[in-house]
C-alpha cells in the first residue's frame, strides 16, 4: 500500500516538473518475469525507471539505506523500500552473492528486476563495461533482458548529489533480449561476458552514449 501511495504522489509531482518522454514501454512483458538493465548516471535514475515503468520494478539497494536511527532513518527505509529496493550488504564478502541470490529469487516470483550492469554511476556520463552478473541472473532464471538508456537525468542530478533541477527526461527501452540458446552454460565466462557485452552494445545504441572497456570502479578510483 505505501508503495501504491508513494508513486502516486512522487510520480505526480515528477511528471508535473519533468514530464518524462518514454520510449519503447510496450518491448516491457506484461507478465512473468523481466530484467530491466540499463546504463547509471545518477542517483534518481531508478526513481524515474519505478515511475515510468506500470509494473513494479524492484532493485538492489545499499542496507545503509534503511539502518538509520531515528525518525530520519525510518523515514529514509520507508521511502527507499516504498520505492522498490531490496537492502543488501553489498560491502561484505558475500555481497556479490547475495545480491545475485536476491535477484534470482525477485525473478523465480516473476517480478521485474532492474539492474545497472555497469556496477555503480558512471563517473563522467560514459558508458563503462558490464558486469557479469547479468549474464548469470539471465541464464540461471531464463528471464528475458530488456535493455534500457536514462537520458537526461544527469541534467537534473548532475554530480548525482545536491538539489534536483528541472530538465528533459527520456526512458528508451529496446528490444527484449532472449538467451536461452545459451542454457545450461551459466558457469562459462566466455559465455557470460558474451552476454554482458550484447546487453551493453544495446544500451549504448539506446542512450548515445561513448563506450569505455574497463570498469566503472576502476575509472572512478583512478
Amino acid at each position: 500500500m505505501s508503495r501504491i501511495v508513494l508513486k502516486a504522489i512522487l510520480g505526480f509531482v515528477m511528471r508535473v516538473l519533468y514530464r518524462p518522454k518514454v520510449e519503447g514501454m510496450e518491448r516491457i512483458p506484461a507478465t512473468g518475469p523481466v530484467i530491466l538493465a540499463g546504463n547509471h548516471v545518477t542517483f534518481i535514475d531508478s526513481l524515474f525507471l519505478g515511475l515510468v515503468v506500470k509494473r513494479p520494478v524492484y532493485f538492489i539497494g545499499k542496507d545503509e539505506y534503511v539502518t538509520g536511527k531515528g525518525l530520519k532513518g525510518w523515514l529514509m527505509a520507508w521511502f527507499f523500500t516504498s520505492t522498490g529496493m531490496i537492502p543488501v550488504d553489498r560491502d561484505g564478502g558475500h555481497g556479490g552473492v547475495a545480491a545475485l541470490m536476491t535477484g534470482r529469487r525477485v525473478l523465480e516470483e516473476g517480478k521485474v528486476f532492474g539492474i545497472y550492469p555497469e556496477g555503480t554511476r558512471s563517473p563522467d556520463g560514459r558508458l563503462y563495461r558490464g558486469r557479469t552478473g547479468i549474464a548469470r541472473l539471465t541464464l540461471m532464471t531464463g528471464a528475458p533482458v530488456v535493455p534500457f538508456a536514462m537520458i537526461g537525468t544527469d541534467k537534473v542530478q548532475p554530480g548525482g548529489k545536491g538539489r534536483p533541477h528541472i530538465a528533459p527526461v527520456t526512458v528508451r527501452f529496446g528490444e527484449p533480449l532472449d538467451f536461452s540458446r545459451y542454457d545450461g552454460m551459466d558457469r562459462d565466462r566466455y559465455v557470460l561476458r558474451a552476454v554482458t557485452d550484447e546487453v551493453m552494445s544495446d544500451v549504448m545504441e539506446l542512450s548515445g552514449q561513448e563506450y569505455v572497456d574497463i570498469y566503472a570502479t576502476k575509472a572512478r578510483a583512478a
